[in-house]
């Protein structure tokens, strides 16, 4: 493709050696590098090496001709700048939608309640309640997405938290008392066991489930039957490596000094005395056993229990819960129909646990709970020195 004779470029020395060190330095960005290899290769004049046409360039840069021929005019009308740099916008920004005052009337209207028999703003809700209330005429979801992100508004989430303020103090105290018992050597004199409890619905199948076969999976009607609720007891030593879970119809004081009393006497023993770590519900305490048991015999039982609390809002620091939830997992993530079968695959679930001692090491100490929990603990402010 030939060129007129004021469409030629023709490079005086200086640009020409600008041109070249930009290509071969390496530090330019990869768009000057470009411009700057298409103007070398259009160059017509004498110490030009090669004559290159249009359609050449394009070909060996892997660009379009009419790339080559906008760069070679914009040297021609603005210089060796104008060609090397991206072509300045010469139309004004358009104006934004949202301006501080539009941004402020969302942010308000995000951080207010929902409409009635809605549970939380989505963005949905908000682009119509937005347009609505004619805070904007026309804004899109996108648009308002970025204005909650901008501000770290998200209306569709809720955080829990479980530890009031005023009782920081209380909270650490127990803590630092079930983390020191973890941390301590237990014998088989003094076992440590912890303790929880969980519901559990009976459902059974209204219609009979269809069995997997190769190429489909199994099917399971969405109707069923209720069939009542148990009340699990799991007992834990993590040292040991044994559990015992159990359902009963209630969860009753006298359910739970029952179970105790089965711990104690059946499942241990030989123990001098038992360390039983459970939460503060109101039927974990030596009551329990008065309640059930003549007071001779509650305060045999008495006399080798060790009961310690988990605090208020902290049942993770009870370990029978992990053991709860591989149970939930393992075992009950399914329809059982009656305590009869409940029983049985509760045993057959225990018996395989205990066969493989699957144990819980615990890990997390007062020492680390000063730091990683630093949060929790109360800040006390140094009393100055009295003077003498």
């Amino acid at each position: 493709m030939g060129r007129g004779r004021h469409d030629k470029v023709l490079l005086h020395p200086e640009q020409r050696q600008k041109l070249e060190d930009i290509s071969h330095n390496g530090y330019a960005s990869a768009n000057k590098i470009l411009h700057a290899n298409v103007l070398l290769m259009s160059d017509e004049s004498e110490k030009a090496p090669t004559r290159w046409t249009d359609g050449e360039i394009a070909s060996a840069l892997g660009v379009h001709q009419n790339t080559v021929a906008r760069i070679r005019k914009r040297f021609l009308l603005m210089g060796i700048s104008a060609a090397l740099n991206r072509c300045q916008r010469l139309q004004p920004p358009v104006p934004a939608k949202i301006d501080g005052y539009t941004e402020a009337q969302i942010i308000a209207l995000c951080c207010s309640s929902p409409p009635s028999g809605r549970v939380h703003w989505s963005l949905k809700l908000l682009t119509k309640e937005v347009k609505d209330r004619g805070i904007v005429t026309e804004i899109s979801r996108e648009t308002l997405r970025r204005t909650l992100k901008k501000n770290e508004l998200r209306p569709w989430k809720k955080e829990r938290f479980c530890i009031p303020e005023r009782d920081r103090a209380r909270f650490v105290s127990q803590m630092e008392v079930i983390l020191d018992i973890y941390s301590q050597e237990h014998t088989p004199d003094e076992p440590l066991v912890c303790m929880d409890e969980a519901a559990i619905q009976l459902l059974g199948d209204i219609y009979e489930p269809i069995s997997m076969k190769p190429g489909r999976d199994a099917k399971v009607d969405y109707h069923y039957s209720r069939e009542g609720v148990q009340a699990l007891f799991m007992f834990f030593d993590p040292n040991r490596g044994w559990r015992r879970v159990c359902n009963r119809e209630r969860r009753t004081a006298i359910d739970w000094a029952i179970e105790v009393r089965h711990l104690l006497d059946i499942d241990y023993p030989h123990a001098k005395k038992i360390k039983l770590v459970c939460d503060n519900l109101n039927t974990h305490n030596i009551t329990s056993l008065y309640k059930a048991f003549p007071a001779a015999e509650a305060h045999r039982l008495a006399r080798r229990l060790d009961i310690c609390y988990t605090p208020l809002n902290g049942s993770w620091l009870n370990v029978a819960e992990i053991e709860l939830s591989v149970l939930s997992q393992q075992c009950l993530d399914r329809r059982i129909p009656s305590p009869e079968q409940l029983r049985v695959e509760l045993d057959a679930w225990e018996t395989e646990r205990n066969r493989t001692a699957s144990k819980v090491t615990w890990r997390f100490t007062t020492a680390d709970a000063r730091v990683k929990l630093k949060h929790l603990y109360p800040i006390f402010e140094t009393p100055d020195k009295q003077e003498l």
